[in-house]
């Protein structure tokens, strides 16, 4: 009984993954510049790998027929899961400051640029 919860619970976390994929694919292509399309790309890392992983855990955790090597199948993929939730935002930061200081990406419009007031963000 609660093997079935988890592997139910486990695909609907890979549907909500592969959707936030779709969505971060379409935000990837119509944004019009690297900044907005940075976002959708961590928007796709995160919410494509993040919630896929947590649901494969689930599905290792609820299927029985894999034997006791389930338990290294999920906590693998619950540390791989949480890993990419941490290092996603900082790593999507650090392309964004490196194109604003190389100048050679300019973001547009620009309504308020507190790098730049501070001196080029150096």
């Amino acid at each position: 009984m609660i093997s079935t919860i988890l592997i139910c619970l486990g695909w609907a976390l890979l549907l909500i993954g592969a959707i936030a994929d779709l969505i971060a694919a379409i935000g990837f292509n119509r944004f019009p510049n690297f900044f907005v399309r940075l976002h959708a790309a961590t928007i796709g890392t995160i919410g494509g790998a993040f919630y896929p992983l947590l649901g494969v855990a689930l599905i290792a955790f609820g299927a029985e027929f894999i034997g006791p090597y389930r338990f290294f199948m999920g906590g693998a993929a619950l540390v791989t899961a949480f890993l990419i939730l941490l290092l996603a935002p900082a790593g999507s930061h650090a392309l964004a400051r490196a194109a604003h200081r190389s100048k050679v990406v300019k973001p547009e419009p620009v309504v308020v640029d507190h790098l730049e007031e501070d001196g080029g963000g150096e």
